[in-house]
């Protein structure tokens, strides 16, 4: 790639040298040092620059002198390839701190939003994360999924806002999800000791704000207010190994779409849905709404799980994705398959930038297993071989 400026040097030099005395186009030598930082650090633009400045003087000496014109031209292009050589020192400090800044996320993300397993009992799973900002890959969509007993345990949320409050905020719910999926027998109490350490996590932040102003007696003007504008979208489910079905709880969240047969697309709405987490005013009791339900899943059936950056995203001309429609197509795809499906065309229906945070999660139940089948998957090994 060097050879590109220096060629031009080297052209633009023999041109003004064989063109007429009246023609001058050693300013076109800027060209050279200007190009270079998009491929070289500044060493390498600062030696270009130098080069460019040591042909202007080449092409002076042969032109008959240093005139003023010349000096001229010498003065601006020595003054232009120090600042582009400075600019290329900054873009590349700026580079470092962008690697850096992925290297945090990257690190946030393998702690906070931990991949999926591929295979939860009779469940195969796919999950997929699409971060909007350029500088992240985490965000505040949140997913995760555990074995409970003959059950697996999922949930999928959305914190409200963006940055480094928006994964604090996930983080939380995250960890008391891992906590509490072993310890809490049903979805409801899961609910409710979730709910409570969202707004214990709430209380504390408005808390921490109002010592770093002074007042950790009086809460600041419009801590209410703040408190009552951060919450969580959360669907959790319970998918038990046997059985045609599984428990849902929705607090807020988009409702899952249910893939089956090949060609059918039915949006699983919850009759009572419930408030987003970190609603603290809103008391949850199990007559709320809320309550897990029953919701249908055989054999075969497939579930996708998302956020709302997915429904909310929008093409140029301010079109929502139609992700119920688009999925229809793909019906026939496995788990990672369809997200590979829906993340190109979501992606070229925004025009290859997405406004907000978008997970999905898609969950297949795999064919029940023949009476024999199971027996062997759960012979150990060596009985299996006649030890």
């Amino acid at each position: 790639m060097v050879a590109i400026p220096v060629g031009l040097i080297v052209v633009i030099a023999i041109v003004d040298l064989l063109a007429p005395s009246h023609i001058h186009l050693g300013p076109l030598l800027v060209v050279a040092p200007a190009i270079t930082p998009s491929f070289a650090g500044p060493r390498t633009t600062g030696l270009i620059g130098a080069l460019a400045v040591a042909a202007q003087i080449f092409i002076a000496a042969l032109r008959g002198g240093f005139d003023l014109n010349h000096q001229v031209q010498i003065a601006a292009l020595t003054v232009l390839s120090l600042l582009i050589t400075a600019y290329a020192r900054k873009q590349r400090r700026r580079r470092r701190e962008l690697a850096r800044v992925r290297s945090v996320s990257e690190a946030t993300q393998r702690v906070v939003l931990r991949p999926l397993p591929h295979r939860l009992g009779p469940l195969r799973v796919a999950s997929l994360y699409l971060a909007a900002e350029d500088e992240a890959q985490i965000g505040g969509d949140l997913y995760a999924a555990t074995r409970v007993k003959e059950c697996t345990r999922l949930i999928i949320g959305d914190v409200r806002g963006k940055g480094l409050t928006s994964i604090s905020d996930a983080s939380v719910l995250m960890g008391a999800f891992r906590e509490a999926a072993h310890l809490t027998p049903s979805l409801l109490e899961l609910t409710d000791l979730l709910e409570r350490s969202v707004c214990r996590h709430l209380a504390e932040h408005i808390a921490t704000a109002s010592v770093e102003h002074g007042d950790a007696e009086q809460p600041q003007p419009g801590a209410d207010e703040e408190l009552r504008e951060h919450f969580i979208t959360a669907l959790l489910l319970d998918i038990p190994d046997e059985g045609p079905v599984m428990y849902m709880a929705n607090c807020g969240h988009p409702p899952p779409l249910l893939l089956r047969n090949g060609d059918q697309v039915i949006t699983l709405h919850p009759a009572n849905p419930g408030p987003p987490l970190g609603m603290c005013e809103l008391p949850r009791s199990s007559g709320d709404p809320g309550t897990p339900e029953t919701m249908p899943f055989e054999d075969g059936d497939t579930l996708l799980l998302y956020t709302d950056g997915v429904v909310e995203a929008r093409a140029p001309d301010g079109s929502f994705y139609p992700l119920a429609q688009r999925v229809a197509q793909w019906c026939g795809s496995g788990p990672e398959g369809l997200l590979h499906h829906i993340r190109r065309d979501l992606l070229a229906h925004v025009g290859g930038r997405l406004g907000d945070d978008a997970a999905m999660v898609v969950i297949q139940r795999s064919p029940a297993l023949h009476p024999v089948q199971q027996l062997k998957r759960k012979m150990p090994a060596n009985s299996a071989h006649g030890g």
